[in-house]
Order: structure tokens, then C-alpha cells, then sequence
């Protein structure tokens, strides 16, 4: 029996080892262990990568998405839309900094958030007044905060108009989807702003914990900037109440090393996830759908099945890592429940989803043996 994991972080790690190893000796030689060269370098080369003109190094994805609500002077008090079927940060931060989630559906085919139901809540239950969206409760609704979820980039046109028309900012949750495109543009390059976590098994991920603001608003990045060092302008002049939420030196070092091969190593998931699809076209599983215009990175692979959870087991006994993602919507966890979110695309969608191994240094045969252990499901009638 094979013991294939979801995700191989060593493998990753044994090709960047020498030259990693390098740098960190540098740097703790040197001792200057935040906000110095590397994350200064680091900012300026995925800043240029993504073609967007600032990028702020964070401590972490959540720390990201908190500053980027606030860097945007989105006040305290108003709403966000965004979805349920997501990691838990993404609503989490909204609450964090004082504001509350709308949550609407998701597309079924793309599982990332509809347009036609942000339209959908906003005709049914919101009112333009010309300069601000009010809802139903005299609270105003300030940003859309769409998630690039698994990979796919969300409909980011469709979403900017619906922003544009009703004065919304547009908060980009790009923790899944670094080196993604939509229409040519990279995800963390198309809204107003954009939070993004490079915890460890991301695309691009740190050994640890790690996050990025990345915007075309200067006014924007210099909050940003701010609010990552505790609001300080110079050493001990604090002009607001902000965080502790420095990148690091080694973590810095480690995203420039990895952003080298960030290309690459999301070719390979591509890679994979075309052996995938051709393996198992046949089998009474649906298959992730790839939109014509995007470039989907595939951070997971994933497939859905009413026979998820004896999927699930088959699988694990068989020496396959595999996950589930998301199995409880953020609208049923504890903290939100009395929100009474009707999200039924949601919650049949979080029943059926199964995630495969996918990871730059899988090999073939090894996608070919989980494609095997997958059929011999299917076989058995089970």
C-alpha cells in the first residue's frame, strides 16, 4: 500500500533546501529579523509579479484580510457580502474589525460566489439611495469581499460592476490562489484591495504563518503600513489602534525563494489535474469546472459525491491523504448561527465535496494509483 499524503510539504522543502539554508544564515547572522531587506525585496518582486503597485508583508492571512477592511476606511458598524464555503478567516475578519457579514450563495459549478445572488439579496433587501447601499435594518452595506476559492478566480467583472453601480469596494480573499489569473489579470491585481495568507500548504506558502496586503491604492498601502506595526508613524508616536502583524526576515526569505518557482510548480498542478479529469470521467463524480477565461491553479483538487464520507474512508485505508473542504459552511458555526443565512447551494455543496492529492512534486503513478483506489471504489458498488 502506497502512503500518498494530500499535501507533500517536504518534497518542497528538499528542493529549496540549500539555497534556503543560505539565506537564513544571512539573515540570522545579521540579526535584523523584520521588516528588513528581505521583506522589502519580497514586497517589491510579488508586487511585480502580480502587476499591482504595493505590497504590504503580514504576519498572517487573517491579520491580511482585518488591515485590508481597514486599510479601505471601511467603517465599523457597516456590512461586507461574501460567501459561507470558505475557511472560517475569511467571515471571521469581517466580525474582527467591527463589521458584519452578508452571506450569500455560491455558484454551483465554480463554488465560488454568485453574482446573480449578490444581485439577488441586494434587489430583495437593500435600497441605493444614491450614495450608499442601505439594507433592510438602516445598516449600510460598504464592500463585497469575493473568496478565489480552490484556485479559480471568482467572476471578478461581473462583481466589480455590481461594486461599481452600488459605491461598494471590492475586498479581493486571494489565500487560495496566488499565481491565478481572470482574463489575463492575476488575482490580488483586480479589486480595491486584496488579503492573502501564505500559511504553509498555500501555492506559495511560508514555513509558518505569513500573509500579504497587495493594492493600486497608495492611501490604501500607507494604512496598511500602519496598521501592521501597532499604528506607529516613528518609535513610540502611535496615530491609531492597530496590530502586530510583521512579516519576518525568515519567512520573507522563504516566500522569495519559493515565488522563483511559483510558476512552475502551479504548471504541475495543472498538470495533475488534467490526469485527473481524464481519468475519471467516467465514474458518477462530478469534477471541478474550469472557467474558459481564468487560470485555475488548482490549490485543491476537488470532487463531489453523494458517497463522499465512504469515499472518504476508502481512500484513507488505502494510504491516500484526502481532505474535506469545507464540511461546516461558516453560516453554521457557532459564532454566526443566529444569523439564519437560507444558503441551500451551500450546504448541499459542503455534504459532497472531497478533496485529492495535489502537489507540484506528486508523481504520476501516484495520481494514477488514487485514480485507481477512486475506480475500484465505484467497482466495488460500494
Amino acid at each position: 500500500m502506497r502512503n500518498i499524503p494530500l499535501v507533500d510539504l517536504k518534497a518542497q522543502y528538499y528542493e529549496i533546501k540549500d539555497e534556503l539554508h543560505s539565506s537564513w544564515e544571512e539573515i540570522l547572522n545579521g540579526m535584523n529579523l523584520f521588516l528588513g531587506p528581505n521583506v522589502q525585496s519580497f514586497e517589491k518582486e510579488f508586487a511585480g509579479y502580480l502587476g499591482v503597485k504595493n505590497c504590504i508583508g503580514v504576519d498572517n492571512g487573517t491579520d491580511a484580510l482585518c488591515i485590508a477592511i481597514r486599510s479601505a476606511n471601511i467603517k465599523e458598524g457597516t456590512k461586507v457580502i461574501t460567501c459561507s464555503h470558505t475557511f472560517f478567516a475569511t467571515v471571521e475578519a469581517i466580525c474582527l474589525v467591527g463589521c458584519e457579514p452578508i452571506l450569500v450563495d455560491i455558484d454551483e459549478k465554480t463554488y465560488n460566489i454568485s453574482p446573480e445572488e449578490i444581485i439577488k439579496y441586494i434587489e430583495e433587501n437593500a435600497k441605493f439611495d444614491g450614495e450608499r447601499l442601505i439594507d433592510k435594518d438602516g445598516k449600510v452595506i460598504s464592500a463585497i469581499m469575493p473568496v478565489h476559492l480552490y484556485g479559480q478566480p471568482a467572476e471578478m467583472d461581473k462583481i466589480i460592476k455590481i461594486a461599481r453601480k452600488y459605491h461598494l469596494l471590492v475586498i479581493e480573499d486571494a489565500s487560495q490562489a496566488q499565481g491565478a489569473e481572470y482574463k489575463g489579470k492575476k488575482v490580488g491585481s483586480i479589486g480595491d484591495i486584496t488579503g492573502m495568507s501564505f500559511y504553509f500548504s498555500k501555492n506559495l506558502g511560508a514555513f509558518g504563518e505569513a500573509g500579504c496586503v497587495t493594492t493600486n491604492n497608495d492611501e490604501f498601502a500607507k494604512n496598511a503600513k500602519l496598521l501592521r506595526v501597532h499604528g506607529q508613524i516613528d518609535k513610540y508616536t502611535h496615530e491609531l489602534l492597530g496590530y502586530n502583524s510583521r512579516l519576518d526576515e525568515l519567512q520573507a526569505a522563504v516566500l522569495r525563494i519559493k515565488l522563483k518557482r511559483l510558476d512552475k510548480w502551479n504548471e504541475r498542478r495543472i498538470k495533475i489535474s488534467e490526469i485527473y479529469k481524464e481519468n475519471l470521467k467516467d465514474l458518477p463524480i462530478i469534477l471541478p469546472e474550469k472557467l474558459d477565461y481564468v487560470k485555475h491553479v488548482y490549490h485543491l483538487f476537488v470532487i463531489r459525491n453523494k458517497k463522499r464520507d465512504q469515499l472518504f474512508e476508502h481512500l484513507k485505508k488505502n494510504g491516500i491523504g484526502v481532505g474535506v473542504h469545507y464540511p461546516i459552511p461558516c453560516h453554521m458555526q457557532t459564532p454566526l448561527k443566529d444569523r439564519k443565512f437560507r444558503l441551500p447551494v451551500t450546504e448541499k455543496v459542503s455534504k459532497e465535496v472531497l478533496s485529492l492529492p495535489i502537489y507540484p512534486h506528486m508523481n504520476d503513478d501516484d495520481v494514477l494509483y488514487v485514480c485507481d483506489k477512486i475506480k475500484e471504489f465505484f467497482k466495488g458498488g460500494l
